[in-house]
């Protein structure tokens, strides 16, 4: 199958290093040089292409989504920063009849964190003398803060318990590939749960495994739904081939926002 990368930085490079084992080639590499207002995203660019990537921008990534969609290209987005555009890039998903994964953070054992936290905050609703909080930490060249994957969380837990104050931190230092940490704490005693990413190896692999995954298909995914929608043995993420999963309760659900126009570049 044929890839497309947009955003040819860290995450991007190390993507096209991976590719060849999840039985992709990269025919197209798009920057900030090449891909400016969207530019380089077109028919003749993406001859051929199967799925796209975009580790791009928050500014450019709605915009990627558009052209994408508009070509019926199947895409997973790793790119943070620009929920705000949600809806409408869901309405354009939906609309365009492409399948496309979205999320904040593509390791394995980021979206296992999402549930324990979704799970720990449910079963701690009645206890109200539990105060909550999440907190992240990443490289000091790390550009959004929180981190997309911290909202994430945040949401998960408040969505599990609505009404749920959570004491949100983060920092930016060094070198730091990334930390996620939730706690509740009483004056009887405290519970944490913690994350900690060791290289982007792991996101870059589950980046692909989604690539693969979301190629035919049709919907809005999540990467919890590539992963637990599945029937894959431990180690899935080093092995080609496999069957696709059945559509997700995500695909089916249908509750998207009306479609809206993505904002002018001013």
């Amino acid at each position: 199958m044929n890839l497309a990368i947009i955003g040819h930085g860290k995450m991007g490079r190390l993507i096209e290093q991976l590719a060849p084992e999840y039985g992709f080639a990269v025919t197209s590499r798009l920057n900030s040089a090449n891909n400016r207002d969207a530019s380089g995203i077109t028919g003749n660019n993406f001859a051929g292409v199967d799925v796209a990537v975009d580790f791009s921008t928050a500014a450019a990534a709605p915009h990627n989504i558009a052209r994408l969609a508009a070509l019926q290209i199947n895409t997973v987005v790793g790119t943070t920063g620009w929920t705000q555009y949600l809806p409408q890039v869901q309405a354009r998903v939906r609309d365009s009849n492409i399948g496309m994964v979205w999320s904040p953070n593509y390791s394995i054992g980021v979206n296992i964190f999402l549930q324990l936290a979704s799970e720990a905050s449910r079963r701690l609703a009645s206890y109200k003398e539990y105060g909550a909080w999440a907190w992240e930490i990443h490289h000091a060249a790390k550009k959004d803060a929180p981190s997309g994957t911290l909202l994430k969380v945040v949401d998960e837990m408040q969505r599990a318990d609505p009404g749920r104050e959570v004491s949100v931190s983060s920092n930016r230092a060094g070198a730091h590939p990334g930390t996620h940490e939730i706690g509740f704490d009483s004056a009887a005693d405290s519970l944490t749960i913690r994350h900690t990413a060791r290289s982007r190896e792991g996101f870059a692999r589950g980046a692909l495994l989604a690539a693969r995954w979301v190629a035919g298909k049709q919907g809005w995914f999540e990467f919890r739904d590539v992963l637990f929608a599945q029937d894959s043995a431990p180690g899935a993420l080093n092995r080609k081939g496999g069957a696709s999963a059945p559509p997700s309760s995500a695909e089916k659900q249908g509750a998207l926002a009306p479609e809206a126009e993505l904002l002018d570049r001013g």
